[in-house]
């Protein structure tokens, strides 16, 4: 749709902020109505008004894996499935094949139609469900070697809702298949009422301002967006640069028998062109799919690739449709980090390969130039992101759910800040939240032990990664089932221009007797009561040799106790005591030498 109608900036700002409010208002709604605690307390979801043509145009507060790309693909396929779009449809999509990103992020579209019929938007809800359905109970069947294994339920843009009403066969499926249905129930609701929500709120603020103007605004804020990306990317350096990273083994028969019993190589290769605007990143050059669950989905695939862009080249960017299209990700089909051919499963689709694939996103970008790019995020799935289910033995009723204890992961930037100890991956962004020690003891029968950091666990660098996390938590009064499927523990998270390399990541279990048990990362386990799961989380790369980092910020760290003074002078060349005081004299022999 075209219109000659133009905004000026006064209107485009407060049609921005209309527009993001819809978004609030949805993510407001997952929040407060959710039951399960990956979504009522971790924030594991994501909220988006999208053009009609599927445009990301507001997303507000929401997880950048999610929304980065896939949408537009999603509402692509909602169309082709239902040519007649009417008013009082809600459409639920997860199909990693159509757009989704994975299985467990279930997807409510509704198209939003005014009074005559015709489409101008469409809102998106999206959550990641307690449980899926898979045969294994977890949301990440890294172990599958195909969809069949992997078992799901996948919903291809399937129409869930006719006139506002809800298709009870689908409900009645949905009930047999999902471990806690009751929790499932009030999460459907949930998803369901955010979308509406953000329905109503955009056809009242239609039928406010006229279609007309909300186009006009869609059109012109996409191409400011653009026009501000076209900008930012002008101001890098014509370069090319590639970055290889080694996922870690799974432990799985097929995966010997393919060839990756030493891990899965990954290569990304990023190439500028000022003088145009745009930014290449190629992910051809990588295994083809393989006989396990973590294959990305392209929406994945290209997410991780952008995300590493958006992080790269600092704030200041709107990450919309517009801004979005002055980079090109590579893809190809039948590749683990590209387009996936069914029966191939994508289950984890949104960790693993696509926390490699974005921190070589941004080792390569920081190739090119300084100031650029970041250190490597911390790898994801430590103990703290556990799968938990069983029998709660006070209720009787089953329960499964992500904990999202503590992971930390943040890495060191370029822009002078050190890595954020709450990123807990790099497709969240630090925008999932730490769950509630209190609440999730609340709700299912588990004690926390411990969460706390680990003193000089840090990449060093002139800005440093987060510190590694150690996580103790396990059953009471019943035996849990934990799944888990970490990476890092080989290859941890690099430094970039100079800066160290995180720590890995560690697993194991605690036995009655206080006996530890060492476990690998990717595991299936039963926790019998008063047994634990003790984890190390991996930790942030730095940015830049250590020796540049402020002599002030060193004493900081050792001032609270998570940098030692024999770390401070052998790592940073700082000769500082335990109360932050620096030897200045020394620490110019150290460095000086």
């Amino acid at each position: 749709m075209t219109t000659t109608k133009t905004l000026d900036s006064v209107q485009l700002a407060v049609l921005e902020s209309r527009f993001d409010a819809i978004a609030r208002s949805m993510l407001n709604t997952l929040l407060r109505s959710a039951r399960t605690g990956v979504l009522a307390v971790a924030h594991d979801f994501s909220c988006a008004v999208l053009t009609k043509d599927g445009d990301l145009l507001a997303w507000a507060e929401s997880i950048p894996i999610h929304v980065l790309h896939g949408p537009k693909e999603m509402v692509q396929t909602m169309k082709r499935f239902h040519p007649e779009l009417k008013r009082g449809d809600a459409f639920l999509h997860n199909s990693g094949y159509h757009g989704c990103s994975h299985t467990a992020d279930w997807t409510m579209l509704i198209p939003i139609i005014d009074d005559e019929g015709e489409h101008h938007f469409t809102v998106l809800a999206k959550a990641h469900q307690g449980d899926c359905g898979n045969s294994v109970p977890t949301t990440y069947m890294w172990q599958a070697r195909d969809v069949y294994e992997e078992g799901g339920l996948i919903f291809p843009a399937v129409k869930v809702q006719s006139d506002y009403e809800d298709n009870q066969d689908i409900i009645r499926m949905c009930r047999m298949r999902i471990r806690a249905p009751d929790h499932w129930w009030g999460d459907y609701l949930a998803l369901m009422g955010s979308a509406r929500i953000g329905e109503r709120r955009t056809l009242d603020l239609m039928n406010e301002v006229g279609a007309d103007t909300l186009l006009a605004y869609s059109n012109q804020w996409l191409e400011m967006s653009e026009d501000l990306m076209e900008e930012r990317l002008r101001e890098l350096p014509k370069g090319k640069a590639t970055a290889t990273t080694i996922h870690d083994p799974l432990p799985l028969e097929a995966m010997d028998e393919a060839g990756y019993s030493d891990g899965i190589p990954i290569s990304v290769t990023v190439e500028t062109f000022p003088e145009e605007g745009r930014m290449t990143v190629d992910l051809r050059d990588n295994p083809d799919c393989l006989p396990s669950g973590i294959n990305l989905s392209e929406a994945c695939a290209k997410s991780s690739a952008l995300i590493g862009v958006f992080l790269g080249i600092g704030k200041g960017v709107p990450s919309n449709g517009g801004s979005l299209s002055r980079v090109d990700v590579l893809i190809r089909p039948g590749c683990c980090v590209g387009n996936p051919v069914h029966p191939y499963s994508c289950s984890a689709s949104t960790t693993n390969l696509q926390d490699r694939v974005a921190n070589a996103t941004l080792e390569a970008l920081a190739q090119i130039a300084d100031g650029w790019g970041m250190g490597q995020f911390g790898y994801g799935q430590a103990a703290g992101g556990s799968v938990i289910s069983g029998t709660d033995p006070t209720t009787g009723k089953p329960f499964v759910n992500q904990l999202y204890l503590a992971a930390s992961g943040g890495p060191g930037t370029p822009f002078g800040t050190d890595g954020w100890l709450n990123a807990y991956t790099i497709g969240g962004v630090g925008m999932l939240y730490k769950d509630s020690i209190e609440v999730d003891e609340q709700i299912h029968p588990i004690r926390v032990v411990a969460e706390k950091l680990i003193p000089d666990s840090e990449g060093a660098g002139r800005t440093r990664g987060a510190h590694a996390t150690l996580t103790e938590f396990g059953p009471v009064g019943c035996s849990m089932e934990v799944v888990n499927g970490g990476d890092g523990a080989v290859v941890p998270a690099r430094g970039s221009r100079g800066g160290g390399g995180g720590t890995q990541m560690q697993m194991w279990r605690r036995k009655v007797d206080g006996s530890l048990e060492e476990l690998p990362t990717f595991h299936r386990i039963t926790l019998a009561d008063g047994e634990t799961l003790v984890g190390m989380s991996c930790s942030g790369g730095g940015y830049g040799p250590a020796f540049e980092r402020d002599p002030e910020a060193v004493a900081g760290d050792v001032l609270q106790r998570v940098v030692s003074p024999e770390r401070a002078k052998e790592v940073y060349g700082v000769a500082v005591d335990l109360d932050g005081v620096i030897d200045h004299e020394a620490t110019a022999a150290l460095r000086g030498a």
